[in-house]
């Protein structure tokens, strides 16, 4: 070999890795706070709203620079299930230990004791003809409201045996409603009644035309939150058990299949665990996920590309509106809003 072309390689390979070393010695990016930006929730704030922020640039998009986080109400014990109702104009959500459900108004921005007593109601939804929805610990069932008054009870038992809690829940298109049945408001008398668990924790369907309940999985340890995305292809489930893990479901029919971790949930600069409740999608198939330390925002694929920090617990999220644009956070004692650049893929 000519030791010219030898010394000319062994200069270039020694520049490469120099270049090479150079670029992966560069600092990290610096961790983003999880913290709340402390505030006066009566006193304006500069704009850009500095608690909804991008983790991915394909975030960006989603951020609307010039409107503000609002804390539209305080004084819940711990406020769960929001649910938009577009002939109303107006936004119901549970405060499960007061054993009421509140509504907020968006004419004027009042709020009102919507149903009271709510039996200890947790998840709420509207179905595809108007009619509210609840998840209750305290009849230990989910239940329909009827436009005249009446209540319809819409499953209380499975093969004989009681429900734990309904604690969350969905509609599809085809007139079914899924629910998780986690233990959580029969564990003492904050929140429902205690009682016995007759029933492993599950996922359940209940048919639109027969009434038939049947079981989806009961393969995740404390299901929770759920939702559908757009397509109404996936079913998403929280597990606020051990391990913050949202699993995914491929949706066949009535039926769902191919359980799989779809993320491992941690507080986002921290490594510290997290776990999800409350979850929605957008109409771009990104999930929305209430999690420390506020909302947790990831695509389709997995990957985590926004957060939304808020100064309390973060339990459930709707998006509502005139447009479907502005998501609705109820977090402990609270109901929060932001407007953000996407709607909602479901009907609340």
């Amino acid at each position: 070999m000519d030791a010219r072309a030898f010394d000319r390689r062994t200069l270039l390979a020694g520049a490469l890795g120099l270049t090479a070393t150079a670029a992966t010695a560069q600092p990290a990016p610096a961790p983003v706070s999880p913290d709340a930006t402390p505030r006066d929730w009566d006193a304006p704030l500069r704009y850009p709203e500095p608690d909804i922020v991008a983790l991915d640039p394909r975030f960006r998009g989603y951020i609307i620079g010039n409107t503000p986080m609002k804390r539209l109400y305080t004084g819940t014990m711990w406020a769960e299930g929001p649910a938009w109702n577009g002939v109303g104009g107006y936004l119901v959500w549970s405060d499960i230990p007061a054993n009421v459900q509140l509504r907020w108004i968006q004419d004027d921005g009042r709020v009102t004791t919507f149903r009271n007593p709510s039996g200890y109601s947790n998840g709420n939804t509207f179905d595809f003809q108007g009619r509210q929805l609840s998840a209750e610990h305290g009849g230990r069932r989910v239940a329909r409201y009827e436009p005249d008054g009446r209540v319809t009870v819409i499953a209380d038992r499975f093969e004989g045996k009681r429900l734990n809690s309904p604690n969350d829940l969905v509609v599809h298109p085809d007139g079914s409603i899924w629910f998780t049945d986690p233990p959580y408001g029969i564990g003492g008398d904050y929140e429902g009644f205690r009682a016995e668990q007759e029933l492993k924790e599950a996922v359940y369907r209940v048919d639109g035309q027969s009434g038939r309940i049947e079981k989806i999985t009961d393969e995740i340890g404390k299901p929770n939150g759920l939702c559908f995305s757009p397509d109404y292809k996936r079913l998403y489930v929280a597990d606020t058990g051990p391990g913050g893990v949202i699993s995914v479901l491929d949706v066949d029919g009535g039926r769902a299949r191919n359980r799989r971790t779809f993320v491992k949930l941690d507080v986002p600069g921290t490594g510290a665990p997290a776990y999800a409740d409350g979850l929605r999608c957008d109409r771009d198939g990104n999930l929305w996920a209430a999690a420390r330390p506020g909302v947790q925002v990831f695509t389709p694929g997995s990957e985590r590309i926004g957060m939304i920090r808020l100064p309390e617990n973060c339990a459930n999220l709707c998006f509502g509106g005139v447009k479907r644009n502005r998501l609705f956070m109820t977090a402990s004692q609270s109901l929060y809003a932001i407007y953000v650049g996407v709607t909602g893929a479901h009907v609340a």
